[in-house]
């Protein structure tokens, strides 16, 4: 992959997306629920939910032949053998974790068969970095197995979390097909359990970094995939649990040099949002998203911060 736009400025970002009639993020510790602070009510979505939305994304679009193009495949994905990637990441390396390091500075012997040793470790990792997208954007813990060390990502979420209380509601629901012979002979409907949320508005802060991008190799070109992503995620990821999920604003804020300008903080406080309705919100109408005070009718907006 050749890439050499190099990130020389820090980001934050608020992004905000709405679900109707569904489940954005089911806590598996509460049968499937949606995720809520039970404190406040607000309605809660992982960042590591939101993530694996970017990977599928990525999978999606970046394939050519049938196959992950040069530099985008995904180390994170269903079915994956985390260990079995970082044989084969030193395999094209040419490293035999099975003898002793090519260079005497990595060991006169190989302490433990089959994982690599001192600067083995930051070669592999460098070349984790440069085949695998979500390595480079995210990070990774690849220590297991013949070992490619730790990388910490340039991009950074947080949970997100609804701007005002949501209801969790349960449905029930019936089948009238049966798994098994045995149940078929039992005759009638089977009864399920399906929960939904009306509708709630959630929002997320993102940071970039600028100096984890130069150690991963996250390129701008990387960052213009990550923005289209977060707008398009959803529109690649329907099903009948999670209703109608959009992205309705992403206010990308653009400092001019990598440690920033002004802390993270000062920035998404510019970032607020007016009811328009009264009642309980149903959609998106029912808000206005306001920048410093004033009415933001782009569904994208970058903010240069000095």
């Amino acid at each position: 992959m050749e890439n050499n736009k190099k990130i020389d400025k820090r980001y934050d970002f608020v992004l905000f997306f709405d679900v109707q009639d569904g489940n954005p993020n089911g806590d598996p510790d509460a049968g499937n629920l949606p995720r809520i602070d039970a404190e406040t009510g607000m309605g809660l979505v992982t960042d590591v939910c939101l993530k694996r939305k970017v990977r599928n994304y990525v999978q999606l679009t970046k394939v050519k032949d049938d196959k992950p193009e040069d530099g985008y495949d995904i180390f994170i994905k269903e079915k994956a053998v985390l260990n079995t990637l970082i044989d084969d990441t030193y395999k094209k390396l040419d490293i035999n974790l099975s003898e002793k390091p090519k260079d005497e500075k990595d060991g006169k012997k190989r302490n433990k068969e089959g994982a690599a040793q001192g600067n083995e470790i930051t070669k592999g990792r460098e070349k984790m970095c440069a085949d695998f997208y979500d390595v480079r954007t995210f990070g990774a813990v690849m220590s297991t197995g013949a070992n490619a060390g730790q990388v910490r990502g340039p991009v950074q979420m947080t949970f997100s979390r609804s701007v005002e209380p949501v209801v969790a509601l349960e449905h029930s629901i019936t089948r009238v097909a049966k798994t098994t012979e045995e149940r078929a002979e039992t005759g009638g409907s089977e009864m399920g359990r399906k929960f939904t949320i009306p509708y709630g508005l959630y929002r997320t802060h993102g940071f970039i970094s600028a100096h984890l991008a130069a150690q991963t190799g996250f390129s701008k070109d990387d960052l213009d995939l990550f923005w289209k992503a977060l707008k398009e995620m959803f529109e690649h990821d329907h099903s009948a649990a999670r209703g109608l999920m959009s992205t309705r604003n992403i206010i990308v804020f653009e400092h001019n040099t990598p440690l920033g300008n002004k802390p993270a903080y000062e920035l998404f406080e510019k970032i607020s949002l007016k009811r328009t309705t009264q009642g309980s919100a149903r959609q998106f109408s029912d808000y206005e998203i306001l920048l410093d005070g004033k009415k933001l009718d782009e569904n994208f907006k970058t903010v240069s911060v000095s």
